[in-house]
This record gives structure tokens, sequence and C-alpha cells, in this order.
């Protein structure tokens, strides 16, 4: 199975990085999901989560607002201006 290679990074820090099977996140164009495999992308990031589902089927999700959602070659980058792991 081909897996993503996920980077969700704030401004100050790095929020979480490692491989998923899927990423969804709130763009200001609306929701987004991502697979490998996908069309490359670049959105605009708006204020909601960003859900994703690892590897091995663990649930991330994160608190983000502002900045942009990047996917390309499998690669999907998240960069936000406030982002923080929900508990």
């Amino acid at each position: 199975m081909a897996l993503l290679h996920v980077s969700v990074v704030a401004a100050d820090r790095e929020i979480w990085v490692g491989e998923a099977k899927q990423v969804s996140a709130k763009t200001s164009e609306g929701e987004i999901g991502i697979l490998a495999g996908h069309e490359p992308v670049l959105a605009t990031l708006a204020h909601g989560e960003v859900r994703v589902t690892t590897a091995h089927g663990e649930k991330i999700v994160v608190d983000a607002e502002g900045g942009f959602f990047s996917v390309d070659h499998d690669q999907v980058q998240v960069v936000a201006g406030r982002a923080a792991l929900v508990a």
C-alpha cells in the first residue's frame, strides 16, 4: 500500500511528521481529502481540523489556522500560522 509522507508544522514548531494513509483538511475552497497518488494541490488553509490517519490506523487531529496545504508526489505539507494537537 502506498503511503503519504506528511509534515504538519506551525510557524514556531513541528506538530507532527510521519507516514499516513489519508489526510484531510479544511481549505478556503472547502474540505479536501488526500490519498496516495493524488494530483498536486496547493490551497490556502482555513481555520479548522487537519485529520491524519497514520500508516498504523491511529487518528491524529490538529487544530490549524492560516497558512497553506500542499500535495506533490505523495508529500503532504501543512504549514499553519497557528496549530496545536487536539487531545
